[in-house]
């Protein structure tokens, strides 16, 4: 799983508006991730039953029936005003590319990544091709962890303990680069327990209060995951 968050890790901007272009199984996996965590949500898809079915999961969402082939509905639409498209159609390939090209190269589009969901080996190297910044393949696990990276990207693994519980390894946040474990107080302040802190390769498993934490070092921490949420995002 390691592999799968590095492409995150060397972003250094946080984007925060999404649209996701397509709302089957791993579309709807993404916008769920994105709206747990708080994101600004636009998704569309040319099939209303496919929207309405979306509304019914996900009542907050902001969703609209769309040609995702045409450039000017996607336009009206404000799928070009945000800052990161997840293309999440994959049949037929020509709409994926499609689309994936309408964001990326139209006159005055304002996305500034494009993210696409590819078939084949044939089908990404079309995608890339026209412009896409990365390209994944489908499953629901990879929905939901594509969901949780954009609005996450220093977290680098993620071990589910139960549905309520999990263990994450976290690139220390910036606010909290300079400060030792002691004054972070991150059991009463975020309710979540510290297990290691370090450098990635040297971790120091339950750190003395006394640890300073590092740019670039790793936190290792436990609680709820509603209260990992809260920890800061970059």
């Amino acid at each position: 799983m390691r592999e799968w968050w590095h492409w995150s890790q060397a972003q250094g901007e946080q984007l925060q508006s999404f649209g996701v272009v397509g709302v089957g199984r791993f579309g709807s996996a993404v916008c769920q991730q994105l709206l747990e965590n708080g994101a600004e949500v636009l998704a569309v898809d040319r099939d209303p039953r496919a929207i309405e079915e979306l509304r019914q999961q996900l009542p907050s969402v902001e969703a609209r029936v769309v040609d995702c082939t045409d450039e000017e509905s996607l336009r009206a639409a404000g799928i070009l005003d945000m800052d990161t498209v997840v293309v999440a159609i994959s049949e037929p390939i020509e709409a994926s590319i499609t689309a994936t090209l309408i964001a990326k190269d139209s006159a005055g589009t304002r996305v500034r990544r494009v993210i696409a969901r590819a078939t084949s080996d044939l089908h990404e190297k079309m995608l890339k091709r026209v412009g896409a910044d990365r390209v994944v393949f489908p499953s629901r696990m990879q929905g939901e962890r594509l969901g949780l990276e954009l609005v996450r990207p220093n977290l680098m693994e993620r071990l589910e303990l139960d549905e309520r519980h999990c263990i994450e390894e976290i690139k220390v946040p910036s606010r909290f680069v300079g400060r030792s474990l002691r004054d972070l107080n991150l059991r009463k302040n975020y309710r979540v327990n510290v297990l290691a802190a370090g450098p990635a390769k040297e971790l120091t498993v339950n750190p003395p209060a006394s640890h300073m934490l590092v740019e670039g070092n790793v936190l290792v921490v436990m609680g709820l995951i509603d209260d990992l949420q809260d920890l800061p995002k970059d």
